[in-house]
C-alpha cells in the first residue's frame, strides 16, 4: 500500500533526498483508492510542506516536534510501556513478526518507530494492514491531537491512519485529555528530565555522561538497539505475533 510510504517517509527526519521524492510521493498519494478526497487534500500540503520548505528549517521543525519530551515520540510503544521491561519484549515479539514475513531491519532502527512499522505494513495485506492499525488507534488519536494542539502539520498524517483504521477518534474527548497534560518539550521540563536522567546514570554507572537528556533521545537509542536491553531474552522465549495485535 503505497499511500502508507509516503506517511511512512513524510514521517522521517527531512533530508535532500526526501525533498528531491517529492513527484513519487504526491503521485502515490493521487494513485491511493483508500483515503478520502479531503485527508488526501492534507497530506498533499503536508508533502509540499516538508519538501518545498528550506531543509535546515524543516529538519529544525522535526526535531523541535518529535525530538523534544515523549508526548509527541514515534516509538509506539513507549507510549504503552514507557521504559518498563514489558516494551522490550513487546520489542522482540514484534522483531519477530517482521522476520517471520521477511523483513530484517536495520540494525540501527528500534522496531516501533512509527516510519518502519508502517514500511513494513505497507507490504501486507489490506485486512492485516486495518487490523494493526485499528489495534494502534488509539496512539494515532493521542498523537494527532498533541500535534493538533502544538499546531503541527504533521497531525494530518495520524488523521490518514486514523482513517485508514476505520475507528474514528473522539476528537472532544481527546482534546480534553490533551490539554489536560503537562507539556514534556517546555525548556523547564527537558532540564528536569535531564537532570533526572543525569541523577539516575550516576547511580547506575558511577560516573556523569555529557550527552543531553530528553533531545536527541532517539538517536542515542537507536545507536543502542542492538542490545534493547533484552539480547538474553531475543531468540529465547519470544513468539511470533498475530496480525491484528501491536
Amino acid at each position: 500500500m503505497q499511500v502508507l510510504k509516503v506517511i511512512a517517509r513524510v514521517l522521517e527526519y527531512p533530508t535532500q533526498e526526501l525533498q528531491a521524492s517529492k513527484d513519487a510521493l504526491v503521485a502515490a498519494v493521487l494513485e491511493d483508492a483508500r483515503l478520502p478526497r479531503q485527508n488526501k487534500e492534507q497530506l498533499l500540503r503536508c508533502v509540499d510542506l516538508v519538501c518545498d520548505g528550506d531543509l535546515l528549517d524543516m529538519q529544525e521543525n522535526y526535531v523541535g516536534t518529535f525530538d523534544k519530551g515523549r508526548a509527541t515520540s514515534l516509538l509506539l510503544f513507549e507510549h504503552v510501556h514507557g521504559e518498563s521491561r514489558d516494551r522490550g519484549q513487546a520489542m522482540v515479539d514484534l522483531m519477530e513478526q517482521y522476520r517471520a514475513n521477511g523483513l530484517e531491519i536495520d540494525a540501527k532502527e528500534l522496531p516501533d518507530y512509527l516510519p518502519l512499522f508502517l514500511e513494513y505494513l505497507s507490504t501486507r495485506p489490506w485486512e492485516e494492514i486495518k487490523n494493526w492499525l485499528e489495534d494502534i488507534h488509539h496512539i494515532l488519536g493521542l498523537l494527532g491531537e498533541r500535534l493538533y494542539q502544538r499546531e503541527s502539520l504533521y497531525h494530518v498524517l495520524m488523521d490518514s491512519l486514523l482513517v485508514l483504521s476505520g475507528r474514528e477518534a473522539n476528537r472532544q474527548e481527546l482534546a480534553q485529555i490533551v490539554a489536560a497534560e503537562e507539556r514534556d518539550d517546555t525548556p523547564e521540563a527537558l532540564d528536569k528530565v535531564w537532570e533526572e536522567e543525569m541523577v539516575k546514570f550516576v547511580d547506575d554507572q558511577g560516573s556523569s555522561c555529557s550527552t543531553g537528556g530528553v533531545v536527541g533521545q532517539r538517536r542515542r537509542e537507536l545507536e543502542q538497539t542492538q542490545t534493547i536491553h533484552l539480547a538474553d531474552q531475543l531468540m529465547t522465549d519470544a513468539m511470533p505475533r498475530q496480525a491484528g495485535g501491536a
